[in-house]
Formats: structure tokens, sequence, C-alpha cells
């Protein structure tokens, strides 16, 4: 079965690229990324640039360039972000059927989360970040909607993946859970909301010179402050609540941290775990998920997913960190 990425040849990327007006030396560099295809391209006289292609039908273009205005005003607030290039007035460009963005290359490395002096920072980039996200609203971009980032995907992985003689487990376990998380989240409104990075996991922050470079907006919702935040921590609890001290630290240099929204961590992992699942069974039909996930089609990976998500029912009625 053929795949929109099936037409994303080697040339049809320097076309696409060389329609902006650049002139490639057709060196090209396939950088790993599942939901859209992103490419290191060389360029005459310059340095290479990154080319994103968008999946298709994922972002309306009202969305893409939600997300790239929000970059701009990032980068106007001198947050080190790597944001969209504007070529001849523009930074949407459409090519071969494909949406393209363009970016300058940066280097770096993910944050060491164990260096308190790291976290530290981290959380003053994500004050600073969260300070700008809170001086408007997105009109386009979605929202942390628990129906469909939880309730929705527990439904359809029961419906098409979930093995036969685990479904009874399955369904059981996600009816507990959603209930679990939706009494966690009780006293999450609307005005809790402002513009977020999204997913930042440190495979999207960049580290390098002592500085915190953003990546990857791709994901940019309307949601709590804590949806950007808990997942620089890890570890046992006694270590997470270190590194939380150390993390809102530096956030509150820049932006008041609500504590109450240290009951919502559990579930928003929770919200991640399940949801995570639903994007590798959705997105199956693309080749490049079974090549990186083979282990997902087999009852041994729900098995697991199982016995995690126990865990996480078990994590849900505990007290939450508490802010040193």
């Amino acid at each position: 079965m053929s795949h929109p990425y099936d037409s994303l040849t080697p040339d049809a990327v320097i076309d696409a690229v060389e329609s902006t007006g650049l002139l490639s030396d057709l060196r090209l560099l396939a950088l790993n990324s599942f939901e859209n295809r992103v490419y290191q391209v060389g360029i005459e006289a310059e340095q290479p640039i990154i080319a994103k292609f968008y999946r298709p039908e994922r972002w309306s273009d009202a969305q893409i360039l939600e997300e790239h205005e929000f970059a701009r005003e990032l980068v106007e607030a001198e947050l080190s972000v790597v944001a969209p290039l504007a070529i001849n007035g523009k930074t949407l460009h459409h090519a071969g059927g494909f949406r393209m963005a363009l970016f300058p290359r940066r280097g770096g490395f993910p944050p060491e989360l164990d260096n308190f002096d790291n976290l530290l920072m981290l959380g003053r980039m994500l004050g600073r970040l969260h300070r700008v996200g809170a001086s408007r609203r997105f009109a386009y971009r979605e929202s942390l909607d628990i129906d469909e980032r939880l309730t929705a995907n527990r439904h359809y992985l029961t419906a098409h993946w979930i093995p036969t003689e685990l479904r009874p487990a399955w369904e059981t376990l996600t009816e507990d859970l959603d209930t679990a998380v939706r009494a966690a989240l009780t006293d999450y409104r609307v005005s809790d909301q402002i513009r977020l990075h999204g997913d930042c996991h440190a495979g999207n922050i960049l580290w390098r010179d002592d500085i915190a470079h953003i990546v990857d907006l791709d994901d940019c919702i309307s949601g709590p402050a804590i949806q950007d935040l808990w997942m620089c921590l890890s570890g046992e609890r006694p270590h997470r609540e270190l590194q939380l001290a150390e993390l809102i630290a530096g956030y509150e240099e820049f932006m008041d941290f609500d504590p109450r929204q240290l009951r919502w961590i559990e579930a928003l992992r929770t919200v991640r775990m399940i949801r995570h699942s639903a994007w590798i069974a959705r997105r199956w039909g693309d080749p490049a998920f079974p090549k990186a996930f083979p282990w997902f089609d087999q009852p041994r990976y729900w098995s697991d997913q199982i016995l995690g998500l126990r865990e996480q029912l078990a994590a849900l009625q505990e007290p939450p960190l508490r802010l040193l």
C-alpha cells in the first residue's frame, strides 16, 4: 500500500527546497523523524539548512502558521529557539503536494536532567517561554483535551489493536484510569491554559554552550504550565522532588507557578502513555513505523503496557510531589 511520503524522493526534496530560490549543492541527509520528514540539505556557498515536510492532513495551514508565529514571538523575546526561516516573506512553502518549512541547522546535546544547575537553567527558559505563551492565546492550535487524548485513544486501541485475550484486562484498567485522570484534573480550567511547547522532553532541547536551545514546536498546544515541566523529572520520588525544586526556582524568576498543578502530573503522564501507543497505531500505515517499532504488534508489548498502566493507576492514588 502506498503512502504519501513515498513520493518524497531525494529529487523531490531538492526540487522543493530550490523552489524557494535557494540553490542546493545536492548533499542530502535524512534525519531521525517519524511524524514529519526532515532532511539536512546542503546549500551552495552557505551553511546547510533543515527542511521539514509536514505530514499531510495533520495540521491546517493556519495551525502551522500559528506555530511559526509563536516561534517568532519567542525569538523576539530573546529565547534561543530554532525558528523557521522567512524566505521571500514566507515561512510556510508548498511544493510537490507537501507543506514545507526551512530552518537553520543547530547542533547540541540533550540536557543532563540529573544536573541541578541544568534544571535551574531549564526552569528559567520555560518560565520565559510561558511568560510569552501567557501573553495571548492560540486561535487554531489544539488544546489539551482529555476526551480526545485519552478516552478516544483508549477506545481506538481497544477496537483495533488489543489482543482478544488481553481485552478484558485492558478495558477494565483503562476505564479505571480514565476515571482517575478526570478526578485528578477536576479543578483544571480553561483559565489554566497558556500557549506551550507541548512536547518538552529532553530530545526537543539542544544544550550547547550552557544554553538551552528550543527545537520542534510541532506539537505546541494550549494547556497547563505543568505539561511542559513534568517531563524534566525522572527517578524515584525523593529525587524528583529535588529536581522539581530546582526547576521551579528557575521558573519563578520569570513566571508564577501554581502548586495546584502538581496534582496533575501523574494524570498527564497517563494521558501521554496511552496517546503514545495510539500515535504509533494510527501511523502504522506509514512504512517508517513498522520498521521503527517492530515489537508494537506483538502481544508482549500490550502485556507490558498493561503492567505499566497498572503501576500508573497506583501512582494516581499517591499524594502529589511536594514543592520543597
